[in-house]
């Protein structure tokens, strides 16, 4: 077989470890939309190919990056807008709950119209969204700018992760998933410790306006070098029946039950703790903004630098160990915690609870990609989960608070570890798949 025609049925040797291997077994309807025989040169060029999967990440990252660099910023946000910090703070929720809301309309949109336009238009929203951000004025203003860009952006990360599962077969995934959990985890690092280090030199609104700029560039380069594929979709528009019926049949199914069920419950332990780790530094060693964003750097770094090498255990030894070990090593953090240990503990601790996540949320969502139905779908839902998961985790962890951090952490840390014994028979299935043998040289 010639060096062309090897790259486009996607040969392992010209195309690259994450996208050798491309799905043709699903058809329109089932688990996303069937690609034609002649592979993904045919729909993306070599261009696409080759540029498809660092847009996707940098996408991630700076979705991520500007999501996370709010939350160490009230303070000073307090002081603009002349109003206090209880008032700023509700910017956190105004952007997560619409985001995880809005990824239950863009999943089935990208099933309807494709996930090249819903990616392109929401990386276009991003930066628009973003960069009015700047301008906002009143705490009003920047609370209902964060709302709508929570709505805007929340088409970018979870149809990404469809269009790698429409791409990448499931034996294949976990290492492309890795890239782009690795980019959130780079972006949560990022933008919770420079945002802070940044303001006093460029200003809050310097902070958006150099976000939107970025995003501004990666949505031109989507577009430009044509990254994200043209992938066939229905011809029928579903109605909002069908859109119902789909995700009855999607929660009809145990291993997504199984598997929907624990991402909330994951998110609600990881989240609960994580979002109040700067109340913590500061009660506990007097910290200011800057040492929070500081101490925190560690949360990210695991994902960032192991993403891909996790994805490849995943894929190479499957989950069903993989996951309860995640939840374990989350669980042995936030015990940590619960002790008077020294801050540079604390540091490693919290480096600690993010690796947890790493090894859980990446791999579970590489379950859903593997679900059958419209994937769209299957993968805005899991986004749902996901954020709702955060939001109850920091408000039951604030409940627990009532109680002192020590009781509140010894409590989120003995529920993981409940939740990693849990976890052992319920993904005891997910067991790695062999992979099909390479087609003979014609």
């Amino acid at each position: 077989m010639t060096g062309p025609d090897r790259r486009r049925r996607g040969d392992p040797e010209r195309t690259g470890d994450w996208d050798c291997a491309v799905s043709h077994a699903t058809p329109v309807g089932a688990a996303g939309p069937q690609l034609p025989d002649a592979g993904p040169a045919s729909d993306t060029g070599a261009a696409g190919g080759r540029w498809l999967l660092p847009v996707l990440v940098a996408a991630a990252f700076l979705v991520f990056a500007q999501a996370f660099m709010v939350a160490p910023l009230i303070p000073r946000l307090a002081q603009v807008f002349g109003t206090d910090t209880g008032s700023v703070g509700l910017a956190v929720p105004a952007y997560l709950l619409p985001y995880g809301l809005a990824t239950l309309v863009w999943g089935p949109l990208s099933d309807r119209f494709g996930r090249r336009v819903v990616i392109v238009t929401s990386l276009g929203l991003f930066a628009v969204l973003t960069a009015a951000t700047a301008a906002a004025s009143t705490a009003d203003a920047f609370l209902l700018l964060r709302l709508a860009t929570g709505v805007g952006v929340s088409g970018i990360v979870p149809i990404a992760l469809a269009l790698i599962g429409d791409l990448v077969v499931f034996e294949r995934r976990g290492h492309a998933l890795g890239w782009l959990f690795g980019a959130m985890a780079g972006g949560i690092a990022v933008g919770s410790t420079v945002g802070v280090l940044a303001e006093p030199v460029i200003g809050w609104s310097g902070l958006f306006l150099t976000v939107a700029a970025f995003g501004a560039v990666v949505a031109v380069a989507c577009v430009a070098l044509d990254a994200v594929p043209r992938l066939p979709v229905s011809a029928s528009p579903p109605s909002l029946r069908a859109v119902s019926r789909g995700y009855r049949s999607l929660l009809s199914l145990r291993r997504a039950r199984r598997t929907y069920g624990y991402v909330l419950l994951n998110a609600v332990l990881h989240g609960g703790v994580f979002t109040w780790l700067g109340l913590y530094l500061q009660h506990r060693f007097g910290l200011g903004a800057v040492g929070i964003g500081l101490a925190l750097l560690g949360y990210g770094v695991p994902g960032f630098l192991l993403g891909p090498l996790i994805g490849r255990l995943a894929d190479r030894h499957g989950r069903a160990r993989l996951i309860p070990f995640g939840v374990a090593v989350g669980a042995a953090a936030a015990l940590t915690l619960a002790f008077p240990v020294p801050l540079i503990a604390v540091v490693a601790a919290v480096t600690v609870l993010s690796l947890g996540y790493d090894l859980t949320q990446p791999l579970l969502g590489g379950i859903v990609t593997d679900l059958p139905g419209n994937r769209g779908q299957a993968m805005g839902f899991n986004v749902f989960m996901l954020f709702t998961g955060f939001g109850l985790g920091s408000l039951l962890f604030q409940t627990a608070l009532a109680a002192g951090f020590t009781v509140a952490l010894g409590v989120f840390g003995a529920g993981a570890l409940a939740a990693a014994a849990l976890a052992v028979p319920l993904f005891s299935q997910e067991q790695a798949r062999r992979r099909a043998p390479a087609p003979a040289p014609a």
